[in-house]
């Protein structure tokens, strides 16, 4: 039994031994005096293996304070971003929203301009391209926006000439009528401006109770800042109530200051000195959304109109309701006629009776409606808001293809005498005279009469600039170049030539030809495509500064005054051409040089002897439009405008401009 024991504790050992070795690598063996061969045993005494002491091991590292920290900020701003969205959205008519949506669209379209406007854009297949992206990039945020941004869009569209052709075409779109508010929002705004409902203020009832007005509840009309709701007073007057949009008067101020922000930020970025410029228009575009302002204008040219004799019975004014009106209602008359852009409406033939005008033309009351043309309306209809004006449309004829029987010239050449007038003679100007604000009237003498509306945007000639106006664009017309570089160089334009070519709207050849000469180099170039479009837009930047010049000096009512051109040159076009656009209003600027009040009658009586030379250089230009007229009549052109906007074509892309011929067709 011994050495059956002895010889397993020996077994045990040399099994064991690989173990302890393991578990104690620096333990040492006892060495036993034994043959080489013989392996060694490990004698030591067995010592179990112990987990260490917690207490003596060290301490655990902290989680990373950035990933905390990153948590953190994630659930707060996120909670914060809800919170502000559902605050601005149902108190704040989503004005901080629209905010960030503009500077989100103006950075990243500053950006991209930045990368990739070059002759290679790294970013873009092209300049083209670019341009394309960038379009569709504002249009998308005016029309999301809405609101005033209509408005401003609709401004840049009516100047969208200086733009790429990929802007134009983009911009062609922005005369879509806005969609309209509800209408508790209409019952809700004038009851914050009169403290009343509107059956109160206007004295109407909805469930046709004897005595009472009528109103449509549906709006006639709906623009970016205020629709039109047709209503009949008690007393009989029919009326337009011209209502703002509930979120205007809130989101004005916060829309102008992102305009204000970005418009900075690019007049850096790029360069250009038009930033002077917007503090005069946002202060505009502020006006128009004030309807007590629109009225003192309507008012004040309602007087002028009336006391100048080539113009009292041609051109009409409508009525102001002041007991009606506030800051954010206006009341007028209601008109009836025919739209400008209605052509086929304007010349067709008359079937309302001999020595008969159209409904409520020449200051006239509107008629009231036969009980036979329309069949009565219940109060069920009324109450629904349904359309419920009386349709006045009998001088039409039967198969209501009538007309109002009068001629384009005619009509053209109060127009312009109209905007000349304004300008040269009055210095209070109509900045937004497209056709939807004219309504065409048949007078019971056979001859037009002009309707003009919407007096939001204005602007007030000091006299000194509109004397100074008048004598430019009769230098123009008579290449008086020491003249119109006189004038041009005290408001501070750097180049006569291309200020006067983008007067006129077309090439002015009275200069000194520069700008001509270039364009001649330039055709035979040689440059790639590619080469030409970058360069284009290079000298568009580099004019742009030319034209504004010194930004101190330069008038910003210049800013309107060319919109006005271009609307009226463009009414002109659309109907053909049938007036000569520019003889007529060089002879109200210099006709206003002798019936200058805030001259000598000394210098009138010697601007007078001057004005009838002048009226012989202007058969120069007679001229030129029968010679298109002909044409014209021919088949072999569409008009003076056309072959003036022809030219302009030419010379524009020289200038780094690239005018599209449909950019108003929209």
């Amino acid at each position: 039994m011994r050495h059956g024991s002895i010889a397993m504790s020996l077994a045990y050992r040399v099994f064991r031994r690989p173990i302890l070795s393991h578990l104690c690598p620096h333990s040492t063996p006892t060495r036993v005096n034994q043959p080489s061969n013989i392996r060694r045993l490990q004698t030591a005494r067995f010592s179990p293996f112990v987990p260490p002491d917690p207490s003596k091991l060290p301490k655990a590292k902290k989680p990373r304070k950035w990933v905390q920290r990153f948590v953190r900020f994630g659930v707060y701003s996120s909670v914060f971003s809800v919170t502000l969205y559902l605050v601005d959205t149902n108190f704040n008519d989503s004005c901080i929203v629209r905010s960030l949506r503009t500077f989100y669209t103006g950075l990243l379209i500053g950006f991209d301009y930045k990368i990739n406007f070059r002759e290679n854009p790294p970013l873009a297949k092209s300049i083209v391209h670019l341009h394309n992206r960038n379009a569709h990039r504002v249009f998308n945020l005016l029309r999301e926006n809405g609101g005033l941004y209509l408005k401003i869009g609709q401004a840049i569209a009516m100047q969208s000439a200086i733009l790429p052709p990929e802007f134009q075409k983009m911009f062609a779109r922005m005369f879509d009528d806005a969609p309209q508010n509800e209408w508790k929002d209409v019952e809700k705004v004038i009851r914050e401006e009169f403290g009343k409902s509107v059956e109160e203020v206007f004295g109407v009832s909805f469930t046709g109770e004897p005595g009472k007005g009528v109103m449509e509840k549906t709006a006639r009309a709906s623009a970016s800042v205020a629709q039109v709701h047709w209503a009949r007073l008690p007393d009989g007057r029919e009326v337009a109530i011209k209502v703002q949009k509930k979120e205007i008067a809130r989101q004005t101020s916060w829309d102008l200051w992102a305009f204000k922000v970005v418009a900075r930020a690019y007049s850096y970025w790029f360069d250009l000195p038009v930033y002077t410029l917007v503090p005069y228009i946002s202060e505009r575009l502020q006006l128009e959304t004030d309807f007590v302002n629109e009225a003192n204008n309507s008012d004040e040219m309602k007087k002028y109109v009336n006391g100048e004799r080539r113009l009292r019975g041609k051109v009409y004014i409508p009525e102001i309701y002041r007991e009606f009106s506030s800051r954010r209602v206006m009341t007028a008359e209601w008109i009836e006629g025919v739209r400008l852009w209605d052509k086929d409406a304007i010349t067709k033939p008359w079937y309302g009776g001999h020595g008969n005008g159209s409904p409520g033309a020449g200051a006239t009351p509107l008629n009231p409606p036969k009980p036979t043309s329309r069949r009565s309306r219940s109060s069920q209809e009324i109450s629904s808001g349904a359309f419920i004006k009386p349709e006045r449309d009998e001088w039409r004829g039967r198969t209501g293809k009538g007309g109002l029987g009068v001629s384009l010239d005619s009509v053209m050449t109060i127009m312009i005498d109209l905007f000349s007038a304004q300008m040269f003679l009055w210095g209070l100007l109509h900045c937004d005279p497209h056709p939807g604000n004219i309504f065409i009237r048949r007078l019971p003498s056979g001859k037009p009469e002009l309707v003009l509306i919407d007096h939001g945007l204005y602007i007030h000639m000091k006299p000194k600039f509109r004397h100074q106006y008048s004598r430019f664009w009769k230098a123009l017309i008579q290449f008086d170049n020491e003249t119109l570089k006189e004038v041009v160089t005290a408001w501070g334009v750097g180049n006569p030539d291309i200020f006067a070519s983008a007067t006129l709207m077309r090439p002015y050849t009275g200069g000194n030809q520069s700008t001509m000469r270039s364009l001649r180099e330039d055709a035979a170039d040689g440059k790639t495509e590619q080469q030409r479009a970058y360069e284009m837009q290079m000298k568009m930047r580099h004019n742009v500064k030319d034209i504004l010049g010194n930004e101190d000096q330069w008038p910003k009512e210049l800013i309107f005054i060319g919109r006005n051109l271009r609307i009226v040159q463009g009414n002109n076009q659309y109907l053909g051409s049938p007036v000569n656009r520019i003889k007529i209003t060089g002879l109200w600027a210099s006709r206003a040089l002798a019936d200058d009040p805030h001259l000598k009658l000394s210098e009138r009586v010697r601007n007078l002897g001057s004005h009838m030379v002048f009226r012989l250089v202007l058969l120069g230009s007679d001229m030129v439009w029968w010679w298109s007229r002909i044409k014209q009549l021919m088949g072999r052109g569409k008009g003076m405008e056309d072959d003036m906007e022809a030219q302009m074509q030419k010379m524009a892309r020289h200038l780094g401009v690239e005018l599209q011929h449909d950019v108003f067709e929209g």
